[in-house]
């Protein structure tokens, strides 16, 4: 049997931007784990823990499968945001964020058939501009910013928030498409 792609999160930016290049997963199979950071963990550290966690998680029940799996993380400086659960916290985040350079961290982590393994980080830095206080109410009573890493979404109303950015807006979104279709690639998967 040919195996299958499962995407270990239940993300629909995931999805999107895997179809933006053709891909679409044969099974979504999000991983429940604990997400908390450790104590003094570093933002890269903690993308790649939670992207290889969430893949080893959906691997064990899929061993003949290629399984995709990533996490974002969004920091200023050592300091880790949380994935906004409300408005208020999307309100903290944007308060946080504005005005400020911040980076977003995304970790990227395959497992292929026979227990090969590829993993990838990607680093981007982002400069917000300042906000009003009515803009940062405004965006987080629309609700978009639930959900996401740093409480908001570049992809969305968010998006004219952003002064720079140098890296990857794909990874910003959710998932750094190069370096995914490369560790598919370099483990043996092939385009259906």
């Amino acid at each position: 049997m040919t195996p299958r792609l499962v995407l270990a999160s239940e993300s629909p930016r995931r999805r999107d931007l895997l179809a933006s290049i053709g891909l679409t997963p044969d099974i979504i199979a999000p991983a429940e784990i604990d997400e908390t950071p450790l104590r003094d963990e570093l933002p890269r550290r903690l993308a790649a823990r939670l992207a290889a966690a969430k893949a080893e998680v959906v691997a064990a029940a899929y061993p003949d499968d290629f399984v995709l799996a990533a996490d974002t993380v969004v920091s200023v400086g050592r300091r880790i945001l949380p994935k906004a659960s409300d408005a208020a916290e999307v309100e903290a985040c944007l308060r946080l964020l504005s005005g400020r350079a911040h980076r977003v961290v995304t970790g990227v982590s395959v497992r292929a058939p026979g227990g090969r393994r590829g993993d990838r980080l990607v680093e981007t830095r982002l400069k917000m501009r300042r906000l009003s206080e009515t803009e940062i109410r405004a965006y987080a009573e629309g609700g978009e910013g639930v959900g996401k890493a740093g409480g908001y979404g570049i992809q969305g109303r968010a998006g004219v928030f952003i002064l720079s950015l140098s890296g990857s807006w794909p990874a910003v979104v959710g998932l750094p498409l190069h370096e995914t279709e490369a560790l598919l690639r370099g483990l043996g998967w092939r385009r259906p």
